[in-house]
């Protein structure tokens, strides 16, 4: 997606969030329902999308948020920032653009020093069926079916290291039970995926070209109302004979300040990347909305 393509999400974003009503923003779901921003523009935990809705707005009314993500990692930077918009607790619809830059480790890659990949992730959601808060006299959880549009702007690079697009999509469907008796949140996500380093490094290769079917999980427990600890598990395929690609896990906190605002800090560990090793470090997220 060109630099235009992104000026047009973030004004229709912006176009979309402007006019509404103080009926429209109502903010009414519990606080930390909204979850915090998945780094590619999803509700959910850091790494994983969860069926919940992002913003705070109930089924009559519209919620929005916004946020910036880094995770330092010991020989690359990993930064997101992204907007998403939920409609009627019903439907979501999300924008980032994440930048990894590889500092010192881009030449001895023979990139040059501080070479950056970007990509841009559109993406949406939509609530199928089940109620995480009002649910609470049944197993059933709450289910979404949500999509990610991926475009790299270093299709050069990864074709270059045997990737076979710069473009893909993920499609995932998530699973999240929230039980307000034990202040615990589980979610249980299937993606099918081509990605690269969640698609950093292009789609498909020439290990393999096919979709996958990944697993990705959360557990969050609120120990205080404003106050979460849990963790998290991504797995991801490993198409490139450049670079074997390992799993990703975290383990974090967040720190609910208000509706209007979140903090989040984690222990990262994305696994192998460039065949630098395992890229262990922290990360912090602030998001905020309504």
């Amino acid at each position: 997606m060109s630099v235009p393509g992104r000026a047009a999400v973030w004004m229709t974003l912006t176009a979309v969030c402007l006019p509404l009503s103080a009926h429209a923003q109502d903010s009414g779901r519990l606080l930390g329902t909204s979850g915090v921003t998945q780094f590619e523009g999803a509700g959910g935990g850091g790494l994983v999308p969860w069926a919940l809705i992002a913003g705070y707005g109930t089924n009559d009314a519209i919620g929005a948020d916004a946020h910036y993500t880094v995770d330092a990692l010991p020989d690359f930077t990993l930064q997101s920032a992204g907007a998403s918009i939920g409609f009627y607790d019903r439907l979501e619809l999300s924008y980032a653009h994440v930048w990894f830059g590889t500092g010192a480790t881009g030449g001895k890659l023979g990139l040059g020093d501080g070479y950056q990949f970007q990509m841009d992730v559109v993406g949406a959601k939509v609530r199928l069926l089940g109620d995480a808060v009002y649910d609470q006299d049944s197993w059933l959880p709450q289910i979404a079916l949500g999509t990610q549009f991926k475009a790299s702007a270093n299709a050069a690079v990864v074709h270059a290291i045997g990737a076979t697009s710069a473009d893909g999509e993920d499609f995932y469907l998530s699973a999240t039970k929230l039980f307000l008796a034990q202040s615990l949140l589980l979610d249980a996500t299937v993606r099918a995926t081509k990605a690269n380093q969640f698609g950093l490094l292009g789609f498909g290769g020439n290990r393999d070209n096919g979709y996958s079917a990944e697993f990705e999980g959360s557990a969050a427990v609120l120990v205080r109302r404003d106050l979460a600890f849990g963790a998290e598990v991504r797995t991801k395929p490993d198409n490139l004979r450049f670079a074997r690609e390992g799993n990703a896990y975290d383990v974090f906190t967040t720190w609910f300040v208000g509706k209007a605002l979140s903090v989040t800090l984690a222990f990262t560990s994305l696994g192998p990347i460039a065949n630098q090793g395992n890229q262990n470090g922290f990360y912090l997220s602030l998001a905020g909305g309504f």
